[in-house]
C-alpha cells in the first residue's frame, strides 16, 4: 500500500492511522485483560478520543521517512509508530483540559467531564467533579503509557527504531516541559514576556507536532545527520507558525468549526505570543486593560470583544498573522534546502499549507 504524496492527509492515509491506532488500542486492552471489564471506560473513551483529530502528527512521522526512504512496502510499522503521535497528543490534550478547566474538546464534553458524568450515573459515592478530574489524570497517563508501547511495539527494525528513539523521547519530555513553563508563564502574569512565549511555543507545540515527529521518520528512514538537522529547522519554523494560528483561533475563531468556546484562552489567562505582543504594543490604559481581562473564568461576551479589540487595534493579531506567514515562508525554504526524495518533499510541502491554512 501507498499514500498520495500530492494529499498527504487523504482518506485512504487517514483511515491507515484510524487502523493502527485500533490495533494499539486492542493491543495494549489485551495486555491489561485481567481487568478489561473494569477499563471499558476507559478504552471506550481512549477510541472516542483518537477517532478524530488532524492526523498532522503521524503525517509528518511517515512522510519524513517517505522523504529519504520512499514508501516502504510494508507501511505497517512505521504507521505503528506515526500514529504513536497522535497517543501522545491524546493523553496531552487530556491533561491541558484539566489544566484549563475546559469543559469541551472538539466540540464535546472534556473527558474529565465525561467520566464525571459517568461517575454520576453509576450512582457511586464521592464527589463526581473530583472522580472525573482523578480519572482524567489516570487516562492521560495511561494514553502516554500506550503510546510509548505502540511504538516500541511496531516491528520497526531494531537498529532502526534505536536511530528514532532519541526523537521519540524527547517528543515526550519536551512537551510535558512546556506544559510546565505554560503554566509557570500564567502564574508570572505581567513577569511573563514574549520570549518566554516563544520557548512554550517551541516546547510545547512545535517539536512534538513537526520536528519530532518529521525526525523521527527520517530516522527510521536511515536520514544523514544533516538532513534530520535540517528537518529539525523545517519543524521548528513549520511548528511555531502553527501554534501562532492556533493562537489567533484560540481568540478569533468560530466555535463551530474549532470546537473550543470563542475566548477559552483569554479566560484561562494564557500568556501567548498573541498576548503578550499586544501587551508590548498597546497603549499603557489598554494594555493595562487587557492584562485585567486575562484569567478570568467569568469573561463576559463584551469583555472578551473589549479584549480582542485590544489585540487587533495594538497591531498585536497582524503582526502575529504576518509572523506566522513569514515563518511558514522559512520553512519551505529550508525543505528546499535538504536532499529529499521528491514524494517526500512534495507531502512535506502540501502538510506544511496544512498546517498553517485553516481555521481550527
Amino acid at each position: 500500500m501507498s499514500f498520495n504524496p500530492a494529499d498527504p492527509l487523504g482518506a485512504a492515509f487517514q483511515g491507515a492511522v484510524a487502523a493502527a491506532l485500533a490495533d494499539g488500542l486492542d493491543d495494549q486492552a489485551a495486555l491489561l485483560a485481567e481487568a478489561a471489564g473494569r477499563l471499558g471506560l476507559l478504552w471506550d473513551e481512549a477510541r472516542r478520543l483518537v477517532a478524530k483529530g488532524k492526523r498532522l502528527r503521524p503525517a509528518f512521522c511517515y512522510w519524513g521517512c517517505v522523504a529519504t526512504a520512499g514508501q516502504p512496502a510494508d507501511p505497517g510499522p512505521l504507521l505503528a509508530v506515526a500514529a504513536s503521535f497522535d497517543l501522545l497528543h491524546a493523553g496531552a490534550l487530556v491533561h491541558d483540559d484539566i489544566i484549563d478547566r475546559s469543559d469541551t474538546r472538539r466540540g464535546e464534553p472534556a473527558a474529565h467531564r465525561r467520566f464525571a458524568a459517568f461517575h454520576r450515573r453509576q450512582g457511586w459515592a464521592g464527589d463526581s467533579d473530583r472522580f472525573g478530574h482523578d480519572a482524567a489524570i489516570v487516562f492521560g497517563d495511561l494514553l502516554l503509557a500506550v503510546a510509548a508501547g505502540l511504538a516500541e511495539r511496531s516491528g520497526v527494525p531494531a537498529v532502526r527504531l534505536g536511530q528514532a528513539r532519541p526523537y521519540l523521547d524527547a517528543a515526550r519530555a519536551e512537551v510535558m516541559a512546556g506544559q510546565y513553563l505554560d503554566l509557570a508563564a500564567q502564574a508570572q502574569g505581567a513577569g511573563s514576556g514574549r520570549a518566554e512565549a516563544e520557548l512554550v511555543t517551541e516546547l510545547k507545540t512545535a517539536r512534538y507536532t513537526v520536528s519530532r515527529p518529521v525526525q523521527t521518520g527520517a530516522a527510521i528512514g536511515g536520514a544523514s545527520p544533516g538532513v534530520l538537522a535540517g528537518l529539525g529547522r523545517f519543524g521548528s519554523q513549520l511548528g511555531q507558525a502553527f501554534q501562532l494560528v492556533d493562537d489567533l483561533l484560540g481568540v478569533f475563531g468560530d466555535p463551530a468549526v474549532t470546537g473550543k468556546p470563542a475566548g477559552d484562552d483569554l479566560r484561562e489567562g494564557k500568556r501567548t505570543v498573541l498576548v503578550a505582543t499586544a501587551l508590548e504594543r498597546a497603549a499603557p490604559a489598554a494594555a493595562s486593560r487587557l492584562a485585567s481581562l486575562l484569567g478570568r473564568p467569568s469573561l463576559t461576551a463584551a469583555e472578551i470583544d473589549d479584549a480582542k479589540s485590544v489585540l487587533v487595534d495594538s497591531g498585536a493579531a497582524a503582526a502575529v498573522r504576518q509572523t506566522a506567514q513569514a515563518a511558514a515562508a522559512a520553512a519551505l525554504e529550508t525543505l528546499d534546502g535538504l536532499d529529499l526524495t521528491a514524494p517526500g518533499r512534495t507531502a512535506l510541502a502540501a502538510l506544511a499549507a496544512a498546517a498553517v491554512c485553516r481555521e481550527a
